[in-house]
């Protein structure tokens, strides 16, 4: 009589079978996160389109861009503080510190918004009102104390990249997103017009130096400015936020001295182990809430500008000061994306520029006057990166970048 006997796994081909499931699983889990990240990458790739295009159509309605340090200006004579300070009976300025990002908002559908702000929009808070800020002493505080001023707290989804991961406080509505200042940290700041809507003593110098698509206090940007072409020059730049961690592309180190002379400089304290970090010992920014992108509505290069001096993901810093925001500095452009990072041309057209992209061999920035400094009217010494940043230099852009 014959018996039939089921006959089941032995133990090794259980094993096996686990070991061949494992093998699988760890091959397939990178090209999930790659594919994530590719999503992610064409995400931000599509916002920083449709800044772009808000950027062509302000143009088309006002026949010029929007101004990096506009809004409304301090009245001559008047104390900084009841300049600042709206009341009961109306009132209150901006001094001329809001970014470009705030005159676009009704072209990345953000008509609410924008209302708000134009209105103004202001809460009391007992018989204080809001500031229609920011100010160099816009704190968080400042919002809680003297009534919180929705737009300016407000997270723009359209001005995210979604490879960032930063969220929420110490920021006032992060921004991945910033305006081209040029390939030169002189008077970027200071800038042409001051806080009272006037040309400021140091315009001549400053419009012979800050040569890009934008510079602070240029109050009618334009598109016929734009000499190298607008296919060829940077109008934005993308970068990181900071999370609190000390990296080189969010933190700025302070107190760095001669770097408009040696751009390198800016690589000096970065961990040997960690190059994208600074070293325990480094002096970085003290401040919490002046870190890179942390307040889109401020027309200050560390939160909405960028220069093409240093490549993409190189360090940031700033001049002598430890605490003042208000100095020169290199920011360069960065990403969380694998390699380099996006850039909107003139054109409206989006590249992904490489850390590798050709950028000379560093050396004197151009200034007006300063011994040391290239004079103006200088071919940017920082190669095709450098020569993308300017609008009027006239450089031969030969290479696919």
């Amino acid at each position: 009589m014959n018996v039939r006997r089921n006959r089941g796994f032995t133990l090794v081909e259980l094993l096996v079978v686990i070991a061949i499931i494992g093998v699988l699983v760890g091959l397939l889990l990178p090209a999930v996160q790659a594919a994530r990240e590719a999503a992610r990458r064409m995400s931000c790739s599509n916002n920083f389109k449709q800044i772009g295009l808000a950027f062509q159509n302000y143009h088309s309605a006002f026949d010029q861009l929007p101004a990096q340090a506009g809004g409304t200006k301090r009245n001559p004579g008047a104390s900084w503080d009841s300049t600042y300070t709206p009341t009961a009976s109306g009132g209150g300025s901006n001094l001329n510190q809001l970014s470009a990002l705030v005159g676009i908002t009704p072209f990345i559908e953000q008509q609410a918004l924008w209302q708000q702000i134009s209105t103004p929009y202001r809460i009391a808070s007992g018989s204080l009102y809001a500031p229609l800020g920011p100010s160099p002493w816009m704190l968080l505080a400042d919002h809680t104390v003297q009534g919180e001023y929705t737009p300016w707290l407000t997270s723009i989804p359209s001005y995210r990249c979604p490879s960032d991961p930063g969220e929420g406080l110490p920021a006032q509505g992060r921004t991945n997103y910033g305006v081209c200042l040029g390939d030169s940290l002189y008077y970027q700041y200071n800038g042409i017009t001051d806080q009272y809507g006037q040309r400021a003593s140091s315009a001549a110098s400053a419009m012979s130096t800050q040569r890009g698509m934008f510079a602070h206090g240029l109050l009618n940007p334009k598109f016929r400015d734009v000499l190298d072409g607008l296919s060829n020059t940077i109008m934005a730049g993308e970068f990181n936020t900071d999370l609190g961690d000390r990296h080189v592309t969010t933190q700025p180190r302070a107190g760095v001295t001669g770097h408009h002379l040696d751009p390198k400089k800016a690589y000096e304290q970065t961990d040997p182990l960690r190059p994208q970090f600074w070293d325990p010992a480094a002096r970085v920014n003290g401040s919490e809430e002046e870190m890179r992108g942390f307040k889109w509505s401020y027309g200050l290069a560390v939160f909405s500008g960028m220069t093409t001096i240093l490549p993409p993901n190189a360090p940031i810093v700033y001049d002598t000061s430890l605490t003042d925001i208000f100095r020169w500095g290199i920011f360069s452009p960065s990403s969380r994306h694998q390699g380099g990072c996006h850039v909107l041309m003139g054109d409206g057209a989006i590249k992904f520029i490489t850390d590798s992209i050709e950028s000379g061999g560093g050396g004197m920035v151009s200034h007006n006057g300063t011994a040391g400094t290239l004079p103006p009217g200088s071919a940017s010494p920082y190669g095709v990166w450098g020569a993308l940043g300017t609008k009027a230099g006239r450089e031969i852009v030969s290479l696919d970048f």
